[in-house]
């Protein structure tokens, strides 16, 4: 029976071997993954180490650096690649409406930002779905082997309407923050750019 399966029952806190994840079904999720070489670990290892005194803090201010330092394009920012990143979105879109509904999302030059609501599967086969079938497509077009994207990713739920719009502008802003473009609808790889797109077809 559908209500039976392992996709409708989710399994709430858990972790994968590198961080806490929080699988609570149709709820939204803000996710970061990034490339494999887009933060080295012992820079990662220092942080946390830095700054693990309070629990609550500690992760609030580990993920402002690591957004901080991915955001000055560090690693071989293979994302860049117009056609990697077409494919990245291409996977991103392709069960829109089906496994998951989309409310933004942005592909940056060595991670990515989205904000989802799983519908019949678990946020974790969701990511893992994405990431898979993106890394062995874009090692073949780059003629490369090895790890495409980090093992792990963040998530953070949405806490209510104002987190949720928040988040919204946070990652359609992001390549402004960066540098990268002058107003959010001109960056191509992005839910504002998407939208952008379709309002001039």
């Amino acid at each position: 029976m559908k209500g039976n399966t392992p996709q409708n029952n989710p399994v709430g806190w858990h972790d994968r071997g590198y961080l806490p994840h929080f699988d609570g079904g149709r709820i939204a999720q803000f996710i970061t993954f990034r490339l494999h070489d887009a933060l080295p670990q012992r820079l990662l290892n220092r942080w946390r180490i830095e700054i693990e005194d309070n629990r609550d803090e500690s992760d609030s201010e580990l993920r402002d650096r690591i957004d901080e330092w991915l955001d000055r394009g560090a690693g071989a920012c293979h994302l860049r690649n117009r056609s990697i990143a077409r494919l990245v979105q291409g996977a991103l879109l392709r069960f829109d409406g089906e496994r998951y509904g989309f409310s933004a999302w942005v592909i940056m030059p060595n991670h990515v930002h989205l904000l989802l609501t799983p519908h019949e599967h678990s946020l974790s086969d969701i990511v893992h779905s994405i990431k898979s079938y993106s890394a062995q497509e874009a090692n073949k077009l780059l003629q490369r082997r090895g790890s495409f994207w980090f093992e792990d990713y963040f998530d953070r739920y949405i806490r209510d309407l104002d987190h949720f719009e928040k988040v919204i502008n946070y990652i359609e802003d992001n390549p402004v923050k960066a540098g990268l473009c002058n107003i959010a609808s001109d960056w191509e790889f992005s839910s504002a750019g998407f939208r952008s797109k379709k309002k001039t077809a």
